[in-house]
């Protein structure tokens, strides 16, 4: 026998976005189910992005779970970019009157499960078989199996959160459906430490023996990244091993600044750029991952997928609230319209500060030549200080 349940929203994935889909809604007094195939430990434990927005960092406010964020988060008023030992700084707030946050996605996902277990939201994990049903009728059906039990939520909308290889965009027909996409020939090896960060703000370094990042997820805790080829494994890199190589495409003073120690975290991450058009189908709304992906070097994964639910939370309140179809009826076409930009920045970004093996030397010169412009010019540092605070959000 099937188990039903019946909500206004079915949401699939209870990652950030979906996490905070469903608290925007409950906020305005709209019902949502999640589900995940995931358990809640193994979601709250996934290391992920770190840099939120200025927008993104209003919306997490807005949802009324920006408490902890704003006592433990990083605000950060630039960064630095590095070619070789030449460094040169982006003044965030100098250049935009903005500033982003460095506050790691584990912990907003902690913040918004605390307050879904605060109001009793259900949710449901460790779920399989999950398919989504008629999302072109009135009352769209998300199915799936839970303990072996089949499950059906009968919802008016579904949203699809539910990241790159999830159900969500595979439930529109491939005659639908369109994808655009760049896979980059290499990824990041990334390293968690419980070390102070080598600065106040992150570097992004280009360096001939690849790219690299210093981050952070507190003032005590730092997160690295190097460049690395897609055919190793993370197995091959000791902790030693990795941090000579930061420290040898790191200019001379940074590099004296790494303190090592124990990884907490490893972990090698493909580069990909990635975008699925429409971003509705029916009654179905496809947010985050399920409809776009980004590299990280523009840290711009988990902000996109903000922006999105925000625009889909409005529009499901104007429908819902106002019986206003306008801004469901125009979700993918404003989302899209700031998602390439987006994904320009992104690509544009590590374009410019990874090695590339088919890149010959004139290639690698104009690496060069777009940096020294962005530092000689400041016109050029404000586009990239515009795109790096968030794009504006038109409602």
């Amino acid at each position: 026998m099937t188990k039903k349940h019946k909500t206004q929203v079915g949401i699939v994935g209870a990652g950030p976005a979906g996490l905070l889909l469903s608290k925007l809604l409950a906020n305005v007094g709209i019902e949502s189910i999640i589900i995940d195939r995931q358990d809640r430990a193994y979601i709250e434990g996934r290391i992920r992005a770190g840099v939120i927005e200025s927008g993104s960092v209003e919306a997490i406010r807005e949802a009324g779970i920006g408490e902890r964020m704003d006592s433990e988060g990083l605000p950060h008023d630039g960064f630095d970019m590095c070619f070789d030992n030449v460094r040169h700084r982006i003044d965030l707030k100098g250049l935009t009157g903005q500033t982003v946050m460095v506050y790691g996605q584990t912990e907003l996902t902690k913040d918004l499960f605390e307050a879904h277990a605060a109001r009793g939201t259900e949710l449901i994990f460790s779920v399989t078989e999950t398919e989504i049903i008629e999302a072109k009728s009135d009352s769209p059906l998300i199915r799936f199996t839970k303990d072996g039990e089949a499950h059906e939520i009968e919802c008016d909308y579904v949203a699809g959160c539910d990241g790159f290889r999830g159900p969500s965009r595979k439930s529109i027909p491939k005659n639908v459906l369109k994808t655009f996409e760049r896979v980059y020939p290499f990824g990041w090896l990334g390293l968690l430490v419980d070390q102070p960060p080598v600065s106040q703000e992150l570097i992004y370094s280009n360096h001939e023996r690849g790219f690299s990042l210093c981050s952070m997820r507190s003032a005590t805790r730092s997160r690295y990244y190097i460049q690395c080829d897609m055919s190793q494994k993370v197995e091959d890199w000791s902790d030693e091993r990795f941090f000579d190589e930061l420290e040898k495409r790191l200019d001379t003073q940074i590099a004296s600044l790494v303190k090592r120690g124990p990884s907490i975290e490893k972990s090698i991450v493909p580069l990909r750029s990635f975008v699925a058009e429409p971003m509705r189908y029916g009654n179905l709304f496809l947010a985050g991952d399920a409809a776009h992906v980004v590299p990280p070097t523009g840290a711009k994964g988990l902000n996109l997928a903000i922006a999105d639910v925000r625009l889909l939370s409005h529009a499901l309140e104007e429908k819902f609230n106002k019986n206003n179809d306008a801004y469901i009826d125009s979700y993918s076409t404003r989302c899209l319209s700031r998602v390439w930009k987006v994904e320009r920045f992104s690509w544009y970004m590590s374009t410019m500060l990874h090695q590339f093996p088919e890149h010959n030397p004139f290639e690698k010169r104009m690496q060069w030549a777009e940096f020294d412009y962005i530092v000689q010019s400041e016109a050029a540092s404000r586009t990239i200080a515009e795109n790096y605070v968030g794009l504006p959000l038109k409602f």
